[in-house]
């Protein structure tokens, strides 16, 4: 019937007083002249005001200390403990609470209902990441058994098969490495110890270190590096230049990785206002729009054959995403199959 506590203080308050009104009427109508004259109509209407204004208060009183203040607590621990205190509205006396309890139940049913499908998906996730690691694990694990059981049964006598059996242990050994060292990396940053060291470099010499030391890396694969025309011969920006320098090198290796003989990769940076736009763009196979959502996730491949050819772990893209939000920044992608791909970010420029 009363749908806020002081809509009922008040109604207790109204009733109260009626009581008193009538009770007094009623004495005063069985009194007869007995009836006391300073009790007059004024009189017993004063009282029954007091009377329904004490009443009414104390009600109201009764309702915020038991049952207003602990509701509001309640509400309030549900929004700490749902992370989402911001959306939980301030209790009022004079609110409607079965509205309020009605929307703060559709708000909680929401929320519970997104926690569960983002558990599903971080279960989905963890389940896919174990299954991707042994595989990854896994390979290079049998390669090198194979490689080893081969020699103890006898090929360690030929110094030839020796060789190249053990060659072919080591690049597995390594590729394991590689793969332990990334996954590390990941680790560091998303745990928050890796720290940067921000300050100013030259973003264009780190471009030209990081073709240089990629230049036979490429040529091997029949791929042009270059600087685009547009490049300045300087452009300082603000970074860590190690993390960036990895960016680069990852960007560029992923280009190689999924490039066609004969083509090129193209790394451009230009100053657009405060800040210095990176892309490094190629002439590869391109990216589907189904892949490229997830081309920045832990162990995904484009081209899985490829990649594993190449030695790639499948966590290079996913660093250069961590390593690029670390800066405060996103890095955008865009390709075309048969055409090629451009990844962009941006780092902020001093002053």
């Amino acid at each position: 019937m009363f749908r806020s506590p002081a809509a009922a203080a008040a109604f207790a308050g109204v009733i109260t007083a009626l009581v008193v009104f009538g009770t007094l009427t009623a004495a005063r109508l069985a009194a007869g002249e007995a009836w006391p004259d300073a009790w007059s109509p004024a009189g017993r209407v004063l009282l029954a005001l007091g009377a329904g204004a004490a009443v009414g208060l104390a009600t109201g009183y009764a309702f915020h200390r038991w049952v207003h203040r602990p509701m509001r607590d309640v509400f309030r621990a549900i929004g700490r403990m749902s992370g989402a205190e911001d959306e939980v509205q301030v209790l009022r006396m004079t609110e409607d609470w079965t509205d309020y309890i009605r929307r703060q139940a559709r708000i909680w049913n929401s929320m519970q209902s997104n926690e569960i499908s983002n558990l599903r998906e971080n279960e989905h996730f963890r389940k896919e990441f174990i299954g991707n690691l042994a595989h990854e694990l896994k390979t290079p694990l049998h390669n090198i058994q194979g490689f080893i059981l081969t020699l103890i049964e006898g090929a360690y006598e030929d110094p030839e098969i020796s060789h190249k059996f053990l060659t072919k242990a080591a690049k597995n050994v390594e590729r394991m490495t590689g793969l332990i060292e990334d996954l590390d990396a990941i680790s560091r940053i998303e745990s928050g110890i890796l720290g940067l060291r921000i300050q100013e470099f030259d973003a264009i010499e780190l471009a030209r270190d990081t073709i240089e030391s990629l230049e036979p890396k490429a040529k091997r694969a029949e791929i042009t590096l270059s600087l685009h025309p547009d490049t300045p011969r300087s452009l300082v920006v603000l970074g860590d230049s190690t993390t960036i320098g990895q960016v680069l090198t990852n960007l560029v290796v992923n280009s190689i990785t999924y490039g066609r003989p004969h083509g090129s990769t193209t790394l451009r940076i230009v100053a657009r206002d405060e800040y210095a736009v990176f892309e490094v763009s190629d002439t590869g196979i391109g990216i589907s729009e189904e892949d490229l959502p997830r081309i920045f996730e832990r162990f995904y491949r484009v081209d899985k054959s490829r990649s594993r050819q190449a030695g790639g772990s499948g966590l290079g893209l996913a660093i250069v995403k961590h390593l690029i939000e670390a800066h405060g920044q996103h890095i955008h992608v865009k390709s075309t199959v048969g055409e090629g791909t451009a990844f962009t970010f941006r780092l902020r420029r001093p002053g």
